[in-house]
């Protein structure tokens, strides 16, 4: 069986068809030009599906399914985009829409939860029944698979985890409220306590990393200087890695999954923040029967939203 899965964000779209063993065939992309008319953007989605499944040398009638994992919430049932601020989406009748382009099954749902779902299947998680996927990018989000299967919550918004308070009365975040996970684990957190640090010490390395330019400093660069040793670098990369122990710690308390797996640009520090975060998350010391949870990398990369994507069909 051969579907087609398509990743569509905030600035690019990418359409894949996913043969049966879990493998790309073919991929297509189109620039997304978010602010012009839905249907304009649906006719360019199905248009990238079409050209990946002639890379692949079908047509798009002989897939079984297409899926299209959106950056917001969407109910696969009424086929419908609920909320998508980044494109300016709300209650959306996405499927509609498709089908004036398509006519196989089209599913919807999250993107980050379709990343989940697809590392589950084939990445990072394979051969588990549960897992949680953090992302650690811009923001921060999480995809959940209990039982093999995406959860997706009563109204879509399940995992939307960047948004949990973390420090009540902490800094104030871009959805209102203030101390959110987002705030302390994302990129751009991690950005903002480096700075800070830079303020407070100008003789750090980061310092120099950034050119003398607080508004070039980002996470690599931290990490970078963290690693080899600069002591203002080293004290920021603790609490940040305090704050997101703290944050999967709470997701193995709450859901018990097999698996956590982290993905976004900042797990590109692979085991340097793998293997510090797993030393903080407390042990169940009281319970010898009761295993600790691994912590994995993401491993498919930008092939994870198309992979999963053209899963949420049967998830």
């Amino acid at each position: 069986m051969v579907r087609g899965g398509i990743d569509l964000g905030g600035t690019h779209m990418a359409a894949g068809i996913l043969a049966e063993d879990g493998k790309l065939l073919a991929v297509a992309e189109r620039p997304t030009r978010p602010g012009r008319p839905a249907e304009e953007m649906a006719g360019d989605l199905a248009g990238a599906l079409e050209e990946a499944a002639e890379k692949a040398g079908l047509r798009p009638e002989e897939l079984a399914s297409v899926g299209i994992g959106v950056p917001g919430a969407a109910n696969d049932e009424t086929g419908v985009v609920t909320n998508c601020n980044n494109l300016g989406w709300y209650h959306l009748p996405l499927r509609e829409l498709m089908h004036r382009y398509i006519s196989r099954p089209v599913h919807l749902g999250n993107d980050a939860n379709a990343a989940a779902l697809a590392e589950s299947r084939y990445g990072a998680g394979k051969g588990t029944k549960s897992c949680v996927m953090i992302t650690l990018g811009t923001g921060v989000g999480a995809g959940i698979v209990l039982d093999g299967r995406v959860w997706n919550g009563a109204f879509g918004y399940a995992g939307e985890i960047g948004h949990m308070c973390l420090v009540p009365g902490g800094v104030p975040c871009t959805c209102g409220r203030s101390g959110c996970v987002e705030q302390y684990c994302s990129a751009t957190g991690l950005i903002r306590m480096g700075q800070r640090a830079c303020e407070l010490f100008r003789d750090t390395r980061m310092m120099t990393e950034a050119g003398g330019d607080l508004s070039r400093l980002n996470a690599r660069m931290i990490l970078d200087c963290a690693r080899d040793g600069d002591p203002r670098a080293v004290s920021v990369f603790q609490e940040y890695v305090r704050f997101l122990a703290t944050v999967i710690d709470g997701m193995i308390v709450l859901l018990e999954p097999e698996m956590i797996i982290l993905g976004g640009g900042v797990s590109r520090a692979g085991s340097f923040l793998l293997d510090a975060v797993s030393a903080q998350l407390p042990r169940w010391e009281a319970d010898e029967k009761r295993p600790d949870i691994p912590l994995r990398a993401a491993c498919l990369g930008n092939e994870a939203g198309m992979i999963g994507a053209a899963l949420l069909g049967d998830a």
